[in-house]
């Protein structure tokens, strides 16, 4: 039996800010990593590493990464003040996003990352996946200019490297099971370790172990009926261990359990991520398309926004269409504007040089209804207003239903590129409910579980129906350093 002060139980991008937040603190810390050290990172190491927070200026900017003079005067980098912040996050979330939480992750999310970046994260500003060339100058959208070195694995592998420097013990292959808690206070974990049965003792327990997404059972009981047919964008290890620890012994379970991540995903990506493939299963350009289902319908509002403000939302829409799938539709006008994902060598793809062959090879779409609905959206379409893809250009459909709101130009361009997806889940809504300031977990009757604390995917209240891109790995970082910071705090004084 081993024992330390603080025990973080995960090793994603919130679990490494809980432990090096405890560190810096002066206490004596560990981590447990069910996956193996091949498959550690939670499922951080499958995110694609935008990073949402708050910006007026670019001085802002330049508190996290280079900026050259040459790059501020050929960019729009736009503004993510903390009012559009707060806006957006509202906005998606149907106002039900926790006003204490969103707070914090809003008015502490450029200090976040200028943390991160002092413990040795690289930021790149972000211009393969959320700019464009406008006039000779490049233009940020979506309010995310900056995105992390390597992507989420990038991230994770930043911060194992600060982890390792500070001597902080990791133990891979150890699944925790249960919590040791004697009705008053949590004290460690019981844990599978290699196969074999032991006791790890703490005197604060920081649970950062990620949601119930690769969890089917779990899924079909939350999120209901047809959840278990998803595929796993990310870690096959986040079987939501964490949570039913901590329900076991009456932490308060809050926020949105019936809600969920989830995305358009290759239909015939494998049932769990790929740590080599990372998110490059999924297809996030569909509002420059048309998204088409088995009856050859279309089913949902492609251009309503950016994709970074649909695509959480979208995946459960085709989770919901006949057979789970969705055929994205293209011509040659946006292949240049289709992202990194649609020109891997791993994707289920059809192309065709008209319309009626495409229709027989979309497999599983009624090829009538499909050339019925793409005759009426070529007709429906506004041609008094021009295309811009950096902005919400008003470029809409009118008279058909599900309307386009932006970005719709008709299908009249061959070649015809068509990508069948199905839905895929990134991370579970629900969770538990905290202290803010301090992230110790609450129990049912609101009263604080002594020498428990919990951060990342596990902290409930923040997300509802939808979600923003980029605030996951920002809402992480930050509710794992003030978990770490709780955990460490009440270790020194126990």
């Amino acid at each position: 039996m081993q024992e330390f002060d603080v025990l973080v139980v995960g090793k994603g991008n919130a679990a490494l800010c809980s432990a090096l937040s405890a560190h810096e603190h002066g206490v004596k810390v560990a981590m447990l990593e069910a996956a193996s050290e091949d498959e550690h990172g939670g499922n951080s190491r499958f995110a694609g590493g935008v990073m949402r927070f708050a910006y007026e200026k670019v001085d802002d900017l330049k508190r996290i990464t280079e900026v050259t003079d040459e790059e501020v005067a050929t960019s729009d980098f736009g503004t993510n003040t903390t009012d559009e912040y707060y806006d957006d996050l509202y906005r998606l979330t149907s106002y039900r996003s926790d006003p204490d939480l969103s707070e914090i992750l809003i008015t502490q999310s450029q200090d976040i990352m200028a943390w991160l970046r002092t413990k040795g994260v690289k930021f790149l500003l972000n211009f393969g996946r959320q700019s464009g060339l406008v006039n000779g100058k490049r233009k940020f959208f979506g309010r995310m200019p900056i995105e992390a070195h390597g992507g989420g694995a990038g991230l994770v592998d930043y911060l194992d490297k600060a982890v390792k420097a500070k001597g902080i013990e990791i133990f891979y292959d150890t699944r925790a099971v249960s919590l040791i808690y004697d009705g008053e206070k949590v004290s460690g974990v019981r844990a599978q370790m290699k196969g074999k049965m032991t006791e790890i003792r703490a005197k604060s327990v920081v649970l950062a172990c990620g949601g119930f997404e690769a969890n089917p059972e779990m899924r079909t009981r939350y999120l209901g009926p047809g959840w278990e047919l998803v595929k796993v964008r990310g870690s096959r290890f986040n079987q939501g261990d964490g949570l039913k620890m901590a329900l076991d012994i009456g932490a308060a379970p809050y926020g949105n359990w019936s809600g969920s991540h989830a995305v358009g995903w290759d239909r015939n990506a494998p049932e769990f991520g790929d740590v080599s493939v990372g998110d490059q299963f999924q297809k996030h350009s569909y509002i420059f398309g048309v998204l088409i289902n088995a009856d050859g319908k279309r089913f949902v509002d492609e251009g309503w926004d950016f994709h970074s403000f649909t695509y959480a939302k979208y995946g459960g829409e085709v989770l919901k269409q006949p057979a789970q799938f969705a055929w994205q539709v293209f011509d040659s006008k946006v292949t240049k504007l289709l992202r990194s994902e649609y020109r891997i060598k791993m994707m289920t793809k059809v192309s065709a040089n008209t319309l009626e062959e495409l229709a027989t090879k979309l497999e599983g779409v009624n090829p009538q209804g499909f050339l019925k609905t793409v005759r009426e959206y070529n007709a429906s379409i506004k041609k008094d207003v021009q295309f811009d893809h950096t902005i919400k250009d008003g470029k809409c459909t009118v008279g058909i239903e599900p309307q386009k709101s932006n970005w719709a130009q008709p299908l009249d361009a061959p070649p015809y590129d068509a990508y069948q997806t199905t839905c895929g889940i990134t991370f579970t809504f629900g969770g538990l409910r905290i202290i803010k300031e301090t992230g110790q977990v609450m129990n049912v009757h609101l009263k604080p579980i002594p020498g428990l604390y919990t951060a990342g995917e596990m902290v409930g209240g923040l997300f509802f129906f939808n979600y923003p891109s980029g605030t996951g790995l920002v809402s992480g970082a930050i509710f794992g350093r003030i978990a770490g910071a709780g955990a460490a705090q009440a270790a020194k004084t126990a």
